[in-house]
C-alpha cells in the first residue's frame, strides 16, 4: 500500500484522517469520533480492501461511504470496500447517471471501465448520522452535475470534493460539468460560517475566511 498519511487532526471531538492515493493526488478522507468505532469514508480513489483492512487495525469500522461525485480518482475504491465492509454508499441522486457511466466518469479514459450503484441516492440538505456524527449534503453542481459537498455543522468541517480547492475551485470542462453552475455553488459554499475548516479532494486543507479573502474565482467573475 503506497500512499501518503497525514496524522489524524482533531476538530473538537472529531478525528479526521487522509489518506492520499492515486496518480492526482486524491485525498481519502476517513472520519470518526474519538472513543467511537464507527467510521464515514469520503471518496475513496483505489484499494479498497487495504483501506478497510489499514483502518480496521486501529480500531474503525467503515460505516458509510459518501462520495462528492463520481469520477474515476475518486471511486474505484468504493465496490471493493463495500463489498468487504458492508457500508452503505451515498451520493448525490442527480449523479446517478454518471457514475452508472465509464465514458462520463472519464473511467474509460484510463482504460478501465467502473460503475458504481449508491445505495442511498441523496437531495440538498439531506442528513446522514453514523454513530453521533452528522453530516448535510449540500449540493454543488458545476465541477459534475450531481457533485456535493458534506457538511458538519456542530463540528464545522465541509468536505468538499473537487469544488472547492485551496485558492481555486474544480474544472467545469468535464461530461455534464458547468461553469455557471459551479459559480453559483461556490457562492453557496462561501456563505457557510468563516471558521469552517475545508477539507477539498485534492491539495490543501482550508478555511471558508481565506476562500473569501484569497481565492480569485470569490472575488472576481469566473465567466462573463
Amino acid at each position: 500500500l503506497k500512499e501518503h498519511e497525514t496524522d489524524m487532526e482533531e476538530i473538537k471531538e472529531l478525528k479526521i484522517g487522509c489518506i492520499t492515493l492515486g496518480i492526482l493526488e486524491n485525498n481519502n478522507y476517513f472520519v470518526h469520533r474519538e472513543g467511537e468505532y464507527e467510521t464515514i469514508f469520503f471518496d475513496p480513489t483505489s484499494q479498497g480492501e487495504k483501506l478497510f483492512v489499514r483502518l480496521r487495525e486501529k480500531g474503525l469500522e467503515i460505516k458509510a461511504i459518501l462520495l462528492t461525485h463520481g469520477h474515476f480518482d475518486h471511486i474505484m475504491g468504493v465496490n471493493e470496500m463495500r463489498e468487504v465492509s458492508n457500508a452503505l454508499v451515498y451520493a448525490s441522486e442527480d449523479e446517478a447517471e454518471l457514475l452508472a457511466d465509464p465514458a462520463r466518469n472519464t473511467s474509460e479514459r484510463v482504460g478501465k471501465k467502473y460503475t458504481v450503484k449508491p445505495d442511498v441516492l441523496l437531495k440538498d440538505g439531506d442528513e446522514i448520522t453514523v454513530g453521533s456524527m452528522h453530516f448535510r449534503m449540500i449540493k454543488t453542481p458545476g465541477h459534475t452535475q450531481g457533485g456535493c459537498c458534506f457538511y458538519s455543522e456542530e463540528d464545522k468541517v465541509l468536505f468538499s470534493g473537487d469544488t472547492l480547492f485551496y485558492e481555486s475551485v474544480g474544472r467545469s470542462d468535464f461530461p455534464t460539468g458547468d461553469a455557471s453552475a459551479l459559480r453559483r455553488s461556490l457562492e453557496k459554499l462561501l456563505k457557510l460560517p468563516e471558521d469552517v475548516k475545508v477539507y477539498p479532494g485534492h491539495g490543501e486543507f482550508t478555511t471558508i475566511e481565506h476562500e473569501k479573502k484569497y481565492n480569485p474565482y470569490a472575488s472576481n467573475p469566473m465567466y462573463d
